[in-house]
Parts: C-alpha cells; sequence; structure tokens
C-alpha cells in the first residue's frame, strides 16, 4: 500500500494547528540509519488509508518528497470525538532486520462446527490480534483461525494453529500460549450449569 508524505520544516503546536486547519496532518518516521523526520499528510487519504485493516499490518510504500521508503505504522493519534486524525508516528524498515508489530486475528467456520451445530453451544473469540516478530517480507497481513473442527467444550489455544513461515509470536509475561476461542452452552442453559463443574475438553 502507498501514501504520500512531504517534509515539514515548522514545528510546534500553533504549527500542527495550522496544518490541521489546512486539511493536513503532522507526522514522523524514524528509526533506521537515518535522524527522525517530520512529516505531513493530506487528512482524507489518510483517514482513508487508516480505516482499512491492511493498512496497520503492512509494509507500506511511503512516497516522501518523491522517494520511496518502506515504513510501518506505529501509532496513530485520533481526536477525541470528531473523525480526525491527528498526528502519526512511522517506523522505517530494513528488510534484513525483523520487526514486531500486531496483527489482526480473523476466526473462521465458527457457525460450521460440531460445538455450534451439534451441541447447540456458542464460540468465543479471543484477541483480536497478536503480538508477532518476522522479516518484513514475511509479514502477514492478518492470521487466520479455522474454528471448524471445534466440538462441544473444546478450546483453541495457539499452540494448536500452524503460523505464517517465518512468524513468531511475542509474549506477554508468561502468557505463551493464548487461548483463540473455546465453545461453551449459552450462559443460564441447563448444559451450562452442568458444565460449570466439568473440565473443558483440551
Amino acid at each position: 500500500m502507498k501514501f504520500t508524505a512531504t517534509s515539514r520544516s515548522v514545528q510546534g503546536s500553533s504549527a500542527s494547528r495550522r496544518l490541521r486547519r489546512a486539511g493536513r496532518v503532522p507526522a514522523i518516521v524514524y528509526g533506521g540509519k537515518s535522524a527522525p523526520a517530520n512529516l505531513e499528510l493530506d487528512h482524507n487519504e489518510i483517514f482513508h488509508a487508516l480505516n482499512k485493516e491492511e493498512f496497520h499490518a503492512s509494509i507500506l510504500d511511503m512516497n516522501l518528497d518523491g522517494k520511496i521508503e518502506p515504513v510501518l505504522v506505529r501509532a496513530v493519534q485520533w481526536h477525541p470525538y470528531k473523525p480526525q486524525v491527528l498526528h502519526v508516528d512511522f517506523q522505517r524498515v530494513d528488510a534484513s532486520q525483523a520487526v514486531s508489530t500486531k496483527v489482526p486475528v480473523h476466526y473462521l467456520n465458527a457457525d460450521q462446527s460440531p460445538a455450534v451445530k451439534l451441541a447447540g453451544q456458542v464460540v468465543t473469540h479471543g484477541p483480536t490480534e497478536l503480538d508477532i516478530t518476522c522479516l518484513p517480507a514475511n509479514l502477514p497481513q492478518f492470521i487466520e483461525v479455522d474454528l471448524g473442527h471445534m466440538i462441544g467444550n473444546s478450546r483453541v489455544h495457539l499452540a494448536d494453529i500452524t503460523l505464517p513461515k517465518g512468524v513468531k509470536y511475542v509474549p506477554h509475561g508468561e502468557d505463551v500460549n493464548p487461548l483463540l476461542a473455546q465453545a461453551a452452552a449459552p450462559k443460564g442453559s441447563a448444559a451450562d450449569d452442568a458444565a460449570a463443574d466439568t473440565p473443558a475438553a483440551e
């Protein structure tokens, strides 16, 4: 994915306010062997780009003053109640260096699983994104988790799926194998009461 940026020489809060009034967004790019650089972006272009899931989990081609540079989105500041982007942070990407970022998780086929169709249970999802590390060339736009095989009272952990080639999960603390999904009887049902005393299948 591509977007256009322009070098910004004037800094400070008043300059940023003037930029925003003119339909521009202040930004910064850092990392790599170059010094951090202040940028400005077209608000409409970056607003629509940021509303696409893949923009947050892809190596982006930033056209900065006519020169293409690979970057990742690192942080976005939004207006508290207006649909307005206030500031964006980007990080330069080196093809030979691993990057750490978050990628979305897509859960598939839960409604087709035996847990739902045969056992009448509900499948609930865990995290909507995972922290991963990989070389830029291996960065996935999302990770798919197929839940079509789940049976009643079963669980799916990270260790039960195969991550894309070259991708490693970055755990939080000691949670090296997070729970991604579980099947259980609907809350308040008789089966739910009975299952409360029964360990879930792993």
